[in-house]
């Protein structure tokens, strides 16, 4: 199986690598992999020298890369160069790596893994569980973090048929929701939490997941409701949708007495270890 943290994230042997799909197929970010490679932290000066190369080979570098965005480290959607399964392998071949072979073939599982689950979108979803099942998540965490990306990926279907359909808008929106519901962006929130380029949402906690999906719900319906057309509408459909979930926020915390948004992480103890913890001191 494919070790998946999120759509944009893939691991190899314990490396992230950034990857987005475009023209019906995988592109993945060839700093990334040059870097998983070579154990270089020179990646791009690296992946420049080889450029070079591969042009006195004859391969059209300009051809056979894409300039795809991509998130890099400050949280920000940037401009990477990217190339497709076919194209990266080529690039491979021209790198002495031990890991050359293996990877290879790990690349090859990647395009057919995705090729399963356009035919059977369940099997995507079994092999989510999964993999935070193997990372120590409890089922109900699993069953909430499921539920929250197909919500998400409601909302954000919805503001494509509206007419907001570039990546930098759908992350100024998802910060307004947030903001309206936890009173942080998910950049501050990330920072709070003590997280780099991990997924601030494998860091949530149960209720911290409920308002997420709360907050992004109610944006969804109010966008229908009301047929907002156009950024200005959708965003301010956005911003009402967290206000709901920032109430109920507050509301919870009144009555639990206790706040909802937490600074813990599972970076160093698995989610399953934690909750039951806290459940046995309780």
């Amino acid at each position: 199986m494919v070790e998946e943290t999120q759509k944009g994230l893939i691991v190899f042997q314990g490396n992230q690598i950034r990857r987005t799909w475009f023209n019906d197929e995988w592109w993945f970010s060839v700093v990334d992999i040059i870097g998983v490679l070579t154990q270089t932290d020179r990646a791009r000066k690296y992946w420049s020298d080889l450029k070079i190369k591969l042009s006195e080979e004859g391969f059209e570098v300009s051809e056979k890369i894409g300039q795809l965005k991509l998130m890099a480290e400050d949280g920000k959607l940037r401009l990477t160069d990217c190339a497709n399964t076919k194209n990266m392998l080529r690039i491979i071949q021209s790198i002495p790596s031990p890991k050359a072979e293996p990877f290879k073939q790990w690349l090859a599982q990647v395009g057919y893994d995705r090729i399963e689950e356009i035919q059977n979108p369940e099997l995507a979803q079994k092999r989510m569980k999964e993999f935070y099942k193997a990372k120590g998540y409890s089922d109900d965490w699993i069953e909430k973090r499921v539920r929250g990306i197909a919500i998400r990926d409601e909302l954000t279907d919805e503001w494509k048929k509206k007419g907001v359909v570039e990546e930098r808008d759908f992350a100024i929106l998802t910060a307004e929701i947030s903001k309206a519901t936890f009173g942080m962006t998910p950049s501050e929130y990330k920072q709070f939490k003590g997280l780099k380029r991990e997924n601030l949402r494998d860091h949530m906690n149960d209720l911290e997941l409920i308002f997420t999906m709360l907050g992004e719900r109610v944006s969804t319906e109010i966008t229908r409701k009301e047929d907002a057309q156009g950024y200005p509408q959708v965003e301010d459909a956005a911003k009402r949708g967290g206000r709901v979930a920032g109430n109920a926020r507050r509301d919870t915390e009144k009555e639990l007495g206790r706040p909802i948004i937490s600074g813990e992480n599972y970076l160093s103890e698995p989610e399953k270890k934690k909750k039951w913890i806290y459940s046995r001191d309780r």
